[in-house]
């Protein structure tokens, strides 16, 4: 009885020690007029994302990604069933701007029945990436649906080779992000190359790019590609701050930094000041390496996408893919103005850049890639409508090897060891099975794809046009997804070669299904 004495009084005390400092101190009123129980809001406020999350929100109701999205991300991964039964749950007839995919009665293309089929079919890019401007070096991407730009210093190392790994196992692109290529790029999986603002990886002592250094990178790395960045969906416009402690010798060495110290990324290039600049210096990086070039950006002046398709019209010179990045991106961290309302989101801002490139005839010539929530299937089959090539996932990459979208992914504590620097936190991120986790989910959005693709009598989600997808404007209407961006016809699809190629290519990769024998009425 004396020891719970004792340890009842041990709490009295300490109970009133924090109700006296609560009395005393100035900096939060509620403490000051509640001591002590006012503690309970500040914790109910620090866990109020996870009350939410697991006992909380619906389904549908919890953003960036649902629950929903979540668990079929997460059952991709890991092939276990990612079907869902009783209806969707989602309020169709009264969500404005609901997309819904017409299929055809009767196609090219018959799905086979089978859950599993189709999981191993190759799915390339319906474009030669760079073909169109004779790059040495010009190549047909072996995936539709690739790893997006998350650098290593935002992600841990671990995570970095996770995703490495997976892009090998699934035969996908693996973007570096602007971070430079660090050890954990070098695990098998092909590479685009981010070249951003700070020229990590190809920069001199002084921070200025180095053209010999980016020729001796790519050459010792499996780089495919060069992707010049210009802005992102998460921070348009903004630079960025690796603070020094986060700067270790591996970082460092992946940058060309020096280590512990601040890694600046400024907001602007300084290799080109305006778009006559950015052709000659994309010529030069294409001419001096062979690498098919691009840039990747978020949309919102306009002018420079007017500006880039005449100028390509006019002189020759031209990027050889356009990467658009969705306002509703997010692995990057940002002032809550530029992640809510800076940029367009990427619907509206691809349809916007792509007539750009149409209404200068030079659409066929441009491989287009998506970015901004794209690593679902719904969202992805409205951007290949839209006239997407390819798309990038980065989000639901990071789900896929254990993210459970904590958002604490700035404050170098996520709990899953995806993206920080703390080594007690990314050691249990066993890259191992991480790996195959990512390429599960990579091939179960692509076997999803393609098998909508033959839904809408296709074999190839590249030749889904914007008219087999209408957009609900409420429960009367809806409006064809052409119509709603003022597509012209014939906008949205690969150039008739392209398309002739990759149904070729197509239909000697994919397993077709058939019907029950017809009746003897049926065949005379």
């Amino acid at each position: 009885m004396r020891g719970v004495a004792r340890a009842a009084a041990a709490g009295l005390a300490a109970l009133s020690a924090v109700a006296a400092r609560d009395l005393l101190q100035r900096e939060h009123t509620l403490l000051r007029n509640f001591p002590v129980v006012g503690h309970a809001r500040y914790l109910l406020e620090a866990i109020g994302p996870e009350l939410r999350q697991y006992l909380v929100a619906g389904n549908n109701e919890e953003r960036p990604f649902t629950r929903d999205q979540r668990r079929w991300v997460y059952a991709s991964a890991k092939k276990e069933n990612n079907y869902f039964g009783f209806g969707t749950d989602n309020d169709l007839e009264y969500t404005a701007g609901y997309p819904v995919i017409n299929h055809r009665t009767f196609g090219s293309a018959v799905p086979p029945s089978a859950p599993m089929s189709a999981h191993d079919v190759a799915l390339p890019s319906a474009k030669v990436l760079g073909g169109a401007r004779g790059r040495a070096r010009a190549f047909r991407p072996a995936s539709v649906v690739n790893i997006s730009a998350m650098s290593f210093g935002s992600l841990s190392g671990a995570a970095v080779e996770a995703l490495n790994r997976g892009a090998a196992l699934a035969g996908c692109l693996h973007n570096t992000g602007e971070g430079g290529i660090s050890v954990h790029h070098r695990h098998g999986g092909e590479l685009v190359y981010q070249i951003g603002t700070a020229y990590f990886g190809c920069r001199d002592e002084h921070g200025r790019f180095d053209l010999d250094r980016l020729k001796d990178l790519v050459a010792a790395a499996p780089v495919r590609a060069l992707e010049v960045k210009l802005s992102q969906g998460a921070k348009p416009g903004l630079g960025g701050v690796l603070p020094g402690a986060k700067v270790s010798a591996e970082i460092a060495a992946a940058r060309g930094v020096p280590e512990g110290v601040d890694c600046v990324s400024p907001s602007r290039h300084a290799e080109f000041s305006d778009v006559d600049s950015m052709l000659d210096w994309v010529e030069l990086l294409a001419a001096e390496t062979g690498l098919p070039v691009g840039i990747k950006s978020a949309v919102g002046d306009l002018g420079f996408w007017h500006e880039l398709t005449d100028l390509m019209s006019r002189t020759g010179r031209g990027v050889d893919f356009v990467t658009v990045d969705g306002g509703e991106g997010g692995t990057g961290a940002a002032p809550l103005i530029f992640t809510d309302s800076v940029s367009l989101p990427f619907q509206l801002g691809f349809a916007r850049v792509y007539a750009a490139f149409a209404r200068a005839g030079l659409h066929e010539q441009v491989t287009f890639v998506g970015a901004g929530k794209l690593g679902l299937p719904d969202n992805a089959t409205v951007a290949f409508a839209l006239g997407c090539d390819m798309v990038n996932v980065a989000r639901e990459a990071m789900l896929a090897i254990g993210c459970i979208q904590a958002q604490k992914c700035h404050t170098d504590t996520c709990p899953t060891g995806v993206a920080t620097q703390n080594p007690w936190l990314a050691h249990g991120l066993d890259p191992g099975l991480k790996s195959v986790r990512a390429a599960n989910y990579v091939e179960t959005l692509r076997r999803d794809l393609f098998k909508v693709a033959e839904a809408c009598g296709v074999l190839h989600p590249g030749l889904i046009g914007p008219e087999a997808v209408e957009v609900l404007d409420g429960r009367t209407h809806s409006t064809p997804l052409g119509e709603v961006y003022g597509y012209q016809p014939g906008w949205g699809l690969p150039s008739a070669a392209d398309r002739a190629e990759i149904t070729r290519i197509m239909a000697g990769e994919a397993p077709q299904g058939g019907s029950a024998p017809a009746s003897p009425d049926a065949t005379g």
